[in-house]
């Protein structure tokens, strides 16, 4: 019989128990700290600590989907009112209009749906307009301002995927606390360039996770912030 080699969570190597898939977030998280991404990301053992910011934006996130939902068309709450010419500017000129819309590719960079079995990357599209063939993605942001050019591209080509029509795509973060709005605008002939540039990192996360290979990765806000209690640099075990 041959030698099973055994991952340090005590499952065989290349034996886990679902197919590698990943999402943006989950890359960030594993750059900061593999071993947190491990537990909460991967393994579940651990949830992100509740905050009053995180709750916040939950509630916006709902409120503006309802709000720019054409079946809904809900008004927004009196507190979230200054976010108003935000969501008519988004639906400014008609187009089709999609909320809280999940995107998934194969590892073949075809579309696919969230949850089928040959799912690769998952995202999410806050808002997503499409005006022939011009694509427009919106994320609602209630944090600092923070440009992301990765995050971006990767909705993007979600998006190209999704809709083989769409030539050019303008990827927007909307920051709501700030009143401002960060963009970029993608062709469909960018994205082998982002794939390429992102490539290593991506062959990277997956051999971490076909060995189990998390290592902790200590940084300024483990002490006093970090939910991952397994972890000898965590100050709150």
């Amino acid at each position: 019989m041959a030698a099973v080699t055994l991952g340090r969570d005590g499952k065989p190597v290349g034996q886990r128990r679902k197919p590698f898939t990943w999402s943006y977030s989950r890359l960030k998280n594993w750059r900061v700290c593999p071993k947190r991404h491990w537990e909460i990301d991967v393994e579940k053992n651990y949830k992100e600590p509740e905050s009053e910011q995180l709750t916040w934006g939950n509630a916006v996130h709902d409120a503006l989907a309802a709000r720019c939902d054409p079946k809904k068309q809900t008004p927004l709450p009196a507190a979230m009112a200054p976010y108003e010419h935000w969501a008519e500017k988004c639906l400014r000129g008609g187009g089709e209009v999609m909320v809280e819309q999940n995107l998934a590719l194969t590892a073949n960079f075809t579309s696919c749906g969230y949850f089928d079995k040959d799912v690769w990357f998952r995202a999410k599209g806050d808002l997503i307009k499409i005006v022939g063939d011009v694509g427009l993605i919106v994320d609602w942001k209630t944090g600092k301002i923070l440009e992301d050019s990765e995050q971006l591209a990767l909705t993007a080509a979600c998006v190209f995927a999704l809709r083989p029509e769409v030539k050019a795509v303008r990827s927007s973060f909307i920051w709501l606390k700030e009143d401002a709005e960060t963009s970029e605008t993608f062709l469909r002939s960018d994205m082998p360039n982002v794939w390429r540039r992102m490539w290593p990192e991506i062959t990277a996360l997956k051999e971490a996770y076909d060995n189990t290979n998390y290592p902790a990765k200590p940084g300024n806000l483990c002490r006093a912030w970090c939910a991952v209690k397994a972890c000898p640099h965590n100050g709150r075990a």
